[in-house]
């Protein structure tokens, strides 16, 4: 690896943005549903303000501070892929908020003039006020900052007071410092915490609209079908031994022909959804247009003759006749499917029911708003008494229940690692504002951290990290009012909080990867703790210059301290004694090394050579195997969970191991035939790393057992192909030729398997200590070759 190329600085080509303005502009202009056009032209505007300002140097991409004139400290409005467009999410034109804030106040509706009069004794006294009852909200960190300030004064802190107002003052006119009001304190987040607020539960229901195929089939079983019928009778009374026209029509017919014609003419005009009578090819077209000709005066021809009663023949061969038996009862069906209450509709109840709930708090006990339609609602509504709402609504609701993340997890409103990720930050905020011995500044640094965890990351280069949340200036204003509970080892802390989060993660998803919005909030955790614990995130394989942070050293020093000399380090052939002596090396050589970000060249170039990339060029996928390989050596964090938070998952390790290996089945079994493969493989071999893992901390004799039935997702064996009983046809059997061409075709080449590199792993009972070769054991899910130990 040569070090002087991998320590240039990077420079983000504007390929990117460029593809994504194109891609937003193609929908803005495309798309049918209008909604989605305006959020693609709003997405395009973004993004043209980001090329905008890249061409102009105003925007600095790859750096911690990408907008000229913010500091680091201002939240930045962030676009797909973390570029920042320019503005500052607490920028832009006055909130609604605000704009009652300064008419009630009466001051001009100018931002710099409310933030001058909350600094007054009127305005402090409002913040006061605001403290105490706790009726605010927090969208932007930046909207903590005044509160934080009247909370310094009031309490004597007046130096850091005017030191926090002094920093702030500059961005007074460009950024919103005053909080949203509420209807009340939000609700304790250590108690419960939920996926949706009624009012996100409400606008998904808002956005259902009536399924077009079943309007249209209800409106033909409501509309056309009984017009049908009438029609089909009218022609009836020409019959004469079974020929339609048979007889004359007699003035009586004729005008009641012009009559259903009339009706027809002002049925189709109100009911557009269903179109099959139009259709002159269809019985009811037939007899429809036979009809306005016969009206008309129009003799027949032979061909529209034969059609009307060809048609009026299979109308009744296969329904009966109207108002027989047959007849009746299949229309007294199909009305009671047509009067079976649309999901639409149901939706429309449901929301009434959650009217009156308050909008921005999680739903306690949904039970009631997924009830059947009462008496009452159903004299109010229309809608049939006793009519269930339909599983897709009650989802909607469910996903707003308010419950401890475990009970979540089990009802399945948290169906995968990133959702759990987008829960967590509720309950971290609330626990590590446990360390505030005050109660409204607990209250308010629960609200910052929940607004601080929305803040989206940005595109960083040259190892620089993420602002944290210490660093915002009101935060690092009271931050000597912490007191060291939040350390604690009695299960009320920071610890155990994150050593229950570890294990929900651990045990509920065993074989998916901690995503990185769920390592973040685990580092806080584990930064109130002052565990000294590595927690690594997934890097981006194409922003990825061969560096790598000492922290990867460090975790992959962790695991050699949890797993040498077990079936991990065999498997993957990982040296955990010369990783120790590695890491002892670069710790004594680090002081020397001042300038610049701390890195970690043993480790890179550890990587690199197990990577087998040393010799080849730059690229993503070659950036991908050096990553795939620290991923390996570091565990990525489940060492660290295990050795130093300390978690034990409540089923077990083979339990896990079991599910972790029934995931790689169901995902090899998405990749044959697959146009796109590749993420698939790359979620299999996450989940057979973490297999290996769950294996390793197994008790003496356990790591063996295979898991007991079937993989679900394999889906029943293949049956043995027999042949038909009988003699075997003769002649060419096309099947066999093309059997012969594709063995022709495969000859000579050696299977693929499911996960490329698999095919020089060996299986798990050759890797003990005296084992054979590889069996396949009956009942096991599959057979795993030995091709031999892999090279190096």
């Amino acid at each position: 690896m040569n070090d002087n190329e991998q320590q240039q600085s990077p420079v983000v080509a504007p390929s990117f943005p460029q593809a994504q303005l194109a891609k937003a502009f193609t929908t803005a202009l495309t798309h049918q549903d209008p909604a989605t056009r305006r959020r693609a032209e709003a997405r395009g505007q973004c993004w043209r303000q980001v090329l905008t300002g890249m061409a102009a140097g105003r925007l600095a991409v790859g750096t911690r501070t990408p907008v000229a004139g913010l500091p680091a400290w201002v939240t930045p409005q962030v676009v797909q892929g973390g570029f920042a467009t320019g503005a500052a999410s607490a920028g832009g034109p006055l909130q609604a908020h605000e704009i009652e804030a300064a008419r009630s106040l009466g001051v001009a509706a100018e931002r710099h003039a409310l933030f001058a009069h909350c600094l007054t004794e009127p305005g402090l006294a409002r913040l006061w006020a605001r403290l105490d009852s706790g009726d605010y909200e927090i969208g932007v960190p930046e909207e903590a900052a005044l509160l934080t300030v009247a909370w310094l004064v009031r309490h004597g802190q007046t130096g850091a007071a005017l030191d926090l107002v002094a920093e702030l003052q500059p961005f007074a006119a460009r950024l919103r410092f005053l909080p949203r009001p509420a209807a009340g304190p939000a609700p304790d987040a250590t108690a419960a915490v939920h996926r949706r607020t009624v009012s996100g539960a409400v606008a998904a229901l808002e956005r259902r609209r009536p399924h077009t195929a079943v309007e249209a089939q209800r409106e033909a079983l409501t509309v056309w079908q009984p017009f049908g019928d009438e029609l089909l009778a009218h022609w009836l009374r020409t019959t004469r031994d079974g020929r339609v026209l048979a007889r004359v029509p007699d003035t009586a017919w004729l005008a009641r022909g012009e009559a259903l014609l009339s009706r027809y003419r002002r049925l189709a005009a109100e009911h557009t959804r269903c179109t099959k009578h139009r259709d002159p090819k269809e019985n009811l077209g037939i007899l429809r247009g036979a009809l306005e000709e016969t009206v008309a005066g129009r003799t027949l021809d032979a061909r529209r003759l034969g059609l009307l009663r060809h048609a009026v023949a299979s109308m009744v061969r296969r329904r009966g006749l109207p108002g027989s038996a047959a007849h009746t009862a299949l229309r007294r069906r199909q009305s009671e499917q047509a009067a079976l209450p649309s999901h639409h509709a149901l939706a429309q109840l449901v929301l009434r029911r959650l009217a009156g709930l308050p909008q921005e708090r999680g739903i306690h006990d949904p039970g009631p708003l997924m009830a059947a339609v009462t008496e009452e609602e159903s004299r109010a509504s229309g809608l049939p008494a006793g009519a269930a709402v339909p599983a897709p609504i009650r989802r909607v609701v469910g996903s707003a229940l308010s419950a401890p993340l475990t009970t979540l997890v089990e009802r399945g409103i948290v169906p995968s690692a990133e959702v759990l990720a987008e829960l967590v930050p509720q309950l971290v905020a609330a626990t590590t504002a446990q360390a505030y011995a005050d109660r409204t500044l607990r209250t308010l640094m629960t609200a910052n951290h929940r607004a601080f965890a929305n803040r989206r990351s940005l595109l960083l280069l040259n190892l620089e990290r993420q602002v944290r949340i210490e660093e915002l200036p009101w935060v690092r204003a009271v931050s000597p009012q912490r007191s060291a509970t939040a350390g604690t080892l009695d299960g009320e802390g920071a610890l155990g909080v994150l050593r229950q989060l570890g294990e929900l993660a651990v045990q509920a998803f065993p074989g998916t990867i901690l995503p990185n919005a769920l390592v973040r909030e685990l580092s806080v955790l584990e930064r109130h703790c002052e565990l000294g614990a590595p927690f690594t995130e997934e890097l981006a394989a194409d922003l990825f210059t061969g560096t790598f942070s000492p922290k990867f050293l460090k975790a992959a020093q962790v695991a050699g301290e949890l797993l040498g000399g077990t079936l991990y380090e065999r498997y993957y052939g990982i040296d955990y004694a010369a990783i120790r002596n590695l890491a002892v090396i670069e710790n004594s050589t680090a002081p020397a090394r001042s300038h610049g970000a701390r890195t970690s060249p043993g480790f890179a170039r550890l990587c690199t050579e197990r990577a087998g990339t040393a010799q080849r060029p730059w690229s993503v996928a070659a950036n991908g195997m050096v990553i795939e390989q620290a991923q390996i050596l570091t565990t990525h964090n489940l060492a660290t969970l295990v050795h130093r938070v300390g978690i034990a998952p409540h089923p077990g390790w083979a339990a896990l191991a079991h599910r972790c290996f029934t995931t790689v089945c169901c995902l090899t079994a998405r990749v044959h035939h697959h146009p796109r493969p590749l993420g698939a493989i790359k979620d299999a071999a996450y989940a057979w790393r973490q297999m290996l893992f769950h294996l390793s901390l197994c008790p003496p004799g356990r790591a063996a057992a295979p898991p007991r039935g079937p993989c679900r997702g394999d889906g029943p064996p293949p049956r043995p192909r027999r042949d038909p009983p009988g003699p075997r046809p003769q002649g060419p059997d096309p099947d066999r030729r093309g059997r012969r061409l594709r063995h022709r075709r495969n000859s000579g080449r050696r299977p693929r398997p499911a996960l490329y590199g698999m095919e020089h792993r060996r299986p798990l009972d050759a890797l003990r200590p005296g084992a054979g070769p590889a069996v396949r054991r009956p009942g096991s899910c599959c057979t795993v070759v030995d091709f031999g130990p892999r090279e190096r």
